[in-house]
């Protein structure tokens, strides 16, 4: 048990010290696009399945609640993982490759950031909300893994974690959504 303990640990430290040689320049553009979103009275769409679902939801609260600014404006994002009448009517109506899609087609503008988050990079739904975003405009991004995946090739930034496993690929995706939030609040808020 120590030894998978350990072990665990220390991928975790190898993944994020390539992180930390290798993404370094695409965090920042993301924050530069975030900030200039918000600046512009854009918002923030963010999306994924399972533990990406998860870390979307994270990070929106981060944003509209707080971070580490314990007194400032809202900032307005929305992750479309949370509305299960909605996921479960075009999941059902039409195709669970659309639930993120849709939303996007209604609340994206050219004002906005969408973001996906796929381990893999080659979720279906992430991929159809992604292409929709850029239909209406917005500045996508996606965080992703496995060498990034359908999803590379498509976003206008792509932040792939270099790693094949997906506990290490969504370690480094909330330390990346909170690096964001702080360098957010930093920028607007200071």
């Amino acid at each position: 048990m120590k030894k998978y303990i350990e072990q665990s640990i220390r991928d975790c430290i190898a993944v994020k010290t390539k992180v930390l040689e290798e993404l370094v320049e695409g965090i920042e553009e993301l924050a530069d696009r975030l900030v200039k979103s918000y600046q512009d009275g854009g918002k923030l769409l963010l999306f994924g399945n399972g533990g990406s679902a998860a870390d979307a939801q994270h990070i929106e609260t981060e944003l509209v609640h707080q971070f580490e600014m314990k007194e400032r404006r809202c900032l307005l994002a929305i992750a479309l993982t949370t509305n299960s009448s909605l996921l479960t009517a075009v999941g059902n109506d039409w195709s669970f490759d659309q639930v993120f899609e849709r939303q996007v087609e209604g609340l994206a503008t050219n004002k906005d950031v969408v973001l996906g988050l796929s381990t893999s990079g080659n979720s279906v739904n992430v991929v159809k909300g992604i292409e929709q975003g850029k239909k209406n405009g917005a500045f996508t991004a996606v965080l992703t893994g496995k060498g990034g995946g359908r999803l590379k090739d498509i976003a206008d930034l792509s932040i792939v974690v270099p790693s094949d496993n997906t506990a290490r690929i969504q370690e480094s995706h909330i330390m990346i959504g909170h690096i964001l939030c702080g360098l957010i609040e930093q920028q607007l808020f200071s």
